[in-house]
């Protein structure tokens, strides 16, 4: 058994997108060292699953219906958990994702090629996708940093990507939310450096998730040639394991371990941002 961060127990976490493949790793284990967490997904059944399985283990969990792009929604999930556990310390902005109306179907540009171009891109996919990556981490950090401020030790973590640096071919509007993400979190640690709040971020290398599992793997469930082309760009040869995030996430919440950190987006990544591909 991992040994447990002590410094944790009793502080109350928030993580939207909590029933994620990613987030809900997050939250349970964050459960395990005694953190209360509430898990919040536009539909409250999505993270039940998840509330259930923490309690079980002897945590404590709520499921709660919130929509990161609604101030009110959030605002009202706000008070469910204040009203539940009485104070917030975490916040991870894990909801987010992509869309088929904001990708395209080739890599680059071809003239008369098949297929939907840069130029047949839906521009509501495209607003909602960046919405969703962006606006819903502004106006979550907006709502709850305001009660945050309060704890003793606060913190927010952000979730970026790797395509935050190079952007990814075929995803323009996940590309660029990710990029925003990297920057607003510089900005919010700036911000609120001497207030207490920490603001620092994530970027997972490849990971299999929902969102991108149509990319990654054929009908047959075979690697397609994407998935080849970033298996020969990351140097440990794999894809990430959700556990492989939770190192991580332990050290940037736990003001023991990273008190003098913040503005910081820790890549995840297998050796990928480090590797020139010669």
């Amino acid at each position: 058994m991992k040994p447990i961060h002590e410094n944790l127990k009793d502080r109350v976490a928030v993580i939207t997108g909590g029933s994620g493949v990613l987030c809900s790793q997050m939250a349970k284990e964050l459960a395990r060292h005694g953190v209360k967490v509430a898990i919040l997904n536009r539909n409250a059944e999505n993270g039940r699953q998840i509330a259930e399985e923490i309690e079980g283990n002897g945590g404590s969990a709520l499921s709660i219906s919130a929509d990161v792009l609604s101030r009110a929604s959030l605002e009202s999930a706000k008070e469910e958990i204040l009203s539940a556990y009485g104070r917030i310390d975490i916040l991870i902005n894990g909801a987010g994702g992509n869309h088929p109306s904001a990708i395209t179907d080739s890599e680059v540009y071809e003239q008369d090629a098949p297929g939907k171009s840069f130029f047949d891109l839906d521009e509501q996919g495209f607003t909602h996708v960046f919405q969703s990556n962006f606006t819903g981490a502004f106006l979550t950090s907006q709502v709850f940093a305001s009660e945050m401020l309060s704890a003793p030790a606060p913190v927010i973590l952000n979730i970026s990507s790797m395509s935050a640096y190079a952007p990814m071919t075929k995803v323009p509007a996940y590309s660029a939310a990710k990029a925003a993400i990297n920057n607003f979190t510089m900005w919010m640690a700036v911000h609120f450096a001497e207030a207490g709040l920490r603001v620092n971020a994530i970027a997972p290398g490849f990971f299999l998730t929902t969102q991108n599992r149509n990319l990654l793997l054929d009908e047959a469930g075979n690697y397609t040639a994407r998935s080849q082309k970033i298996l020969t760009g990351t140097p440990m040869k794999r894809f990430g394991q959700p556990s492989d995030l939770l190192g991580t996430l332990l050290w940037l919440v736990d003001d023991e371990y990273s008190g003098f950190v913040t503005g910081v987006t820790v890549p995840v990544d297998g050796g990928f941002m480090a590797y020139s591909g010669v």
